[in-house]
């Protein structure tokens, strides 16, 4: 998620009004209402924007870059994503899955057993309507984690298509997960 991060440096950070309304488009409708959004405050800090009622998080997207990414998941996978982006702040981008790994192996780190849906939402930042937060063109990806999940049992390949076909991503693991991508263009079969 490096892409454009010398993206204009002066620009003005969101206001925590749209920087909701682009977080929460990231999830299902029927969660959207009722989600935490985490986003940034005027001195770029990463802070609460919304306290939540129905059990999800949505995060906003840094608009330092050009790109603007959304999540949302369950309460369940904060541990992860939090500890994820703690160790980025901390400059270990490339060592985060090792060390989220050992944590976990050690009982430090909560990783539900059971699955688990994290929705994606990006685009260009350029393309973002601040009346809906909506973004033109707009890519989705879905992944289901599936904690030390095989491939063969689940009937999936291991191998990233283009075609928006559920794979088997970190198989075996304790954070396998079922990645869905829509494709990005039609294709014909």
């Amino acid at each position: 998620m490096s892409v454009g991060n010398n993206y204009a440096q002066d620009k003005k950070i969101l206001s925590p009004e749209l920087q909701i309304k682009i977080a929460v488009q990231a999830a299902p409708s029927e969660f959207r209402d009722g989600a935490k959004v985490y986003g940034y405050d005027q001195s770029g800090e990463f802070v609460t924007l919304r306290e939540g009622s129905n059990g999800y998080i949505c995060l906003a997207p840094d608009d330092k870059m050009s790109v603007y990414y959304a999540y949302c998941y369950p309460e369940s996978l904060e541990p992860l994503m939090a500890r994820g982006r703690e160790l980025i702040a901390q400059g270990k981008r490339k060592e985060r899955d090792k060390i989220r790994e050992q944590e976990f192996k050690e009982g430090k780190l909560p990783m539900p057993q059971t699955p688990s849906t994290l929705y994606g939402y990006w685009g260009a930042a350029k393309d973002v309507n601040p009346e809906t937060g909506e973004i033109k063109d707009a890519k989705r990806r879905y992944v289901i984690y599936v904690p030390f999940a095989r491939a063969a049992d689940l009937g999936l390949s291991n191998q990233h298509n283009n075609l928006g076909m559920p794979w088997l991503m970190d198989e075996g693991t304790y954070k396998a997960h079922i990645m869905i991508t829509p494709p990005l263009e039609r294709h014909q079969h």
